[in-house]
Parts: structure tokens; C-alpha cells; sequence
């Protein structure tokens, strides 16, 4: 198997529902690795995305990653033990002769290619690719079933706790029972209405998660941990500045209920600190690391390693991201849950048309690779970049 060409661009995204407007823009890279290798008369085509949340990384791709792949040797890329081109090699062609430390930006670059070779690899080998993970770093067949919830509740720039009891119904009504919502952008008083109105549709204080989008300082998130201590929410996610470890390590001496940190935690030298600095608390904290913005699979396999060493479970992962390629990695290594954005960030958020949430756990689709193509309006954008 042989790399032909890798095709790419920069598209705007939303964090709201389409049709609303947004206060923010984002932008996401769409990737598309284009193969020597035919499946029923058809060239496999690996895609992949830079998740959402950390903007598009067209620059790098173009200037630095995809001619290292390009330039890389058939014998250089495939896997030794078969004719596919294995993931983990590329990847560290990818980084040949990059330093270390900046993991800002360069691993969500290097995470969007990581996804459309792992994606080759489930078409190639005519399987999920759930089904390949866990083979391949739990050595079984695995259990495609996963828990997930309902991601949303961003604040609405109009009418917000209408249209925030709105959308959790929605939530509910898809199947989820339970969701998360985003706190820190107004006042407390706004953001324990807000908690107190997702709480009237999905009932137990365990069924709500809130994500304070590192909004916080140290005193701020005092005052809001002190507030939100009686509700024994199911975690308190990204509190302060993600390298904050003293905050990190105050606020868990003082707030009972879980707390949650890793999406802005990109590298296994990083989640080591993580670790070693940030007062977190083994098999009751969660961690939310996105696997594509972790320079891949590999890299975030061996973060979960890292912490399992630690005496962390795999049921404290809830991988970031609201999409199938989550999905899809929560399955595969075996992981406590995934989070499921329905109606965020479209076309890429939400799992297969024809999945159904039921009583809050999801199946990815059998299709082989990620299975993109039971997403149409999204197998449709990939397909752009290539006919």
C-alpha cells in the first residue's frame, strides 16, 4: 500500500444547532488520504478531521506533515506484519525531526492524519474500526456498546434559559440520560439557573456534568466550587487554566464530587505532569483527553496506560470530541464513556444517522474504518476534497 495524494482544506464549524447564530467562529482542517490500495473496485480513502474546539491546522499540514508521508518510502510506512500502512510508523515520520515540547498546535495537526490512516486501516482490513483497536491493544474482541452522553448547552446569545431547557429535552428525548453544559461565561447566579434548569429535565445531580471552558482563576474557582458543592454534580470539568496544577490541586482538596480535566492536555509528557502536580484523584476524578488531538491514537493509548500505571482506571476516560472517531476509540479500548454532540458542530458531531442513543449508550457502526459513511452530510464534505 502506498500514500497517492493527501487533500485538505480549512471549513468554518459552530458550537450551536444549525440555523443559529453563533458568537464565535471556529474552523476545523478535513483531511483526505488517498491510497494505491482497491476495495471493490474503489481506491481506499482515508478522512479525518481535527476534532473541535482548537481550530484548523492547514498550515502545518501543508508545510510539514503531509511531505514527510508523501516523501516516505512504501517500506518506511506499511506494517511488518502485513501489506497496510501502519498508523504508528507514519506518525513517527510525521514528527522526524521535530523537538520536543510544543504541543499546542502540531498535535492536532498531526491527530487529524492519525485518524484518516487509522481509517484506511479498518478499510483495507474490511472491519470497524473498534473492532481493530481492540485487537490490537486489548488483545479481544472488546464490547462495541458504550455509554455516552449529551454535549451542548452553550450559552444562547438570546432567550438562554428557554432554549437551554429546549435542548435538554431534546437531549433526553434522543435517548441520553445524562448531559453536560457549559458554565463561566456569565455570572453565578446566570450559571446556577442554568445548572438548576438542566437539572429539571434530566432529574439526579449524577446525570449532570458542567464544563467551565478554563474560564476560571484561583479565587473565582473557589467561589464557584463552594457553590456548587451541594449539587454533587457527576464532575466539574476544565476549571482553570489547564497547566494550573496548584489550583487543580486546591480545588480537589476541597471539592468532594469529581472533577474533570484532559481536553486541553495534548501529550504523554504533559499528562505525566498531570499526574505528578494537579492533586487528581485516581478512580474518582474523570479524564477527558480528545485522541485526535493527542497526536493520534498511539500517542493517547499510551497516556491511558500512563494513568492506568498510576492506579486510574479506564472507566475514568470519557473521550472528548462528540463524534464517531470517539466513539469509535471508546469502543475499541474498552473506555468509561464518550461524550456525543447531536447537534454541535456539524456536520462532524453526532455518530451514525442510523445509530440511536437507547438508555444512554451508543454502538458504532459496523461500516469498515470510522465509518463516515453513515454520516451523508459529512461523507459528502470529505468527498469534496477528492472527485
Amino acid at each position: 500500500m502506498r500514500i497517492l495524494d493527501i487533500l485538505h482544506r480549512s471549513i468554518p464549524i459552530s458550537r450551536y444547532n444549525p440555523g443559529i447564530d453563533s458568537p464565535t467562529s471556529l474552523t476545523t482542517s478535513i483531511v483526505a488520504i488517498v491510497t494505491d490500495h482497491v476495495v471493490d473496485g474503489e481506491p481506499v480513502v482515508g478522512y479525518g478531521f481535527t476534532s473541535v474546539g482548537r481550530y484548523a491546522q492547514d498550515g502545518l499540514i501543508r508545510e510539514r506533515f503531509a511531505p514527510r508521508l508523501l516523501a516516505a518510502s512504501r517500506a518506511e510506512l506499511v506494517h511488518e506484519g502485513g501489506p497496510f500502512i501502519d498508523p504508528r510508523k507514519a506518525v513517527a515520520i510525521m514528527m522526524k525531526g521535530e523537538k520536543p515540547g510544543g504541543h499546542g498546535e502540531r498535535c492536532v495537526a498531526v491527530g487529524a492524519l492519525d485518524m484518516a490512516l487509522w481509517d484506511i486501516v479498518g478499510k483495507a482490513s474490511v472491519l470497524p474500526l473498534w473492532h481493530i483497536l481492540a485487537q490490537e491493544f486489548q488483545g479481544s474482541a472488546g464490547d462495541a456498546s458504550v455509554r455516552v452522553y449529551g454535549a451542548g448547552g452553550y450559552p444562547f446569545l438570546e432567550n438562554d434559559i428557554a432554549q437551554l431547557r429546549d435542548e435538554m429535552q431534546h437531549l433526553k428525548e434522543l435517548g441520553f440520560t445524562s448531559a453536560k453544559i457549559k458554565i463561566g461565561a456569565h455570572s453565578l447566579t446566570a450559571d446556577v439557573h442554568r445548572i438548576e434548569t438542566a437539572l429539571s429535565i434530566f432529574g439526579g445531580s449524577q446525570h449532570l456534568a458542567v464544563d467551565a471552558m478554563n474560564a476560571y482563576t484561583t479565587a473565582t474557582a473557589f467561589k464557584v466550587a463552594t457553590a456548587l458543592k451541594p449539587y454533587k454534580l457527576r464532575w466539574f470539568e476544565d476549571i482553570c487554566d489547564p497547566l494550573d496544577f496548584d489550583t487543580h490541586r486546591e480545588i480537589c482538596q476541597v471539592y468532594e464530587s469529581p472533577i474533570s480535566v484532559g481536553e486541553a492536555t495534548f501529550s504523554y509528557p504533559d499528562a505525566r505532569n498531570l499526574i505528578k502536580y494537579s492533586g487528581l484523584r485516581p478512580a474518582h476524578d474523570v479524564l477527558t483527553f480528545d485522541p485526535a488531538h493527542c497526536y493520534g491514537i498511539s500517542e493517547f493509548v499510551r497516556i491511558v496506560s500512563l494513568f492506568e500505571d498510576a492506579g486510574w482506571s479506564r472507566c475514568n476516560f470519557q473521550a472528548h470530541g462528540g463524534h464517531l472517531f470517539s466513539l469509535q476509540v471508546a469502543a475499541g479500548l474498552g473506555l468509561g464513556g464518550c461524550e456525543c454532540s447531536p447537534h454541535n458542530f456539524q456536520p462532524f458531531g453526532g455518530f451514525s444517522n442510523h445509530g440511536r442513543i437507547s438508555n444512554g449508550v451508543a454502538t458504532p457502526p459496523e461500516t469498515p474504518g470510522i465509518g463516515f459513511e453513515t454520516r451523508l452530510p459529512l461523507i459528502d464534505l470529505f468527498r469534496t476534497l477528492h472527485e
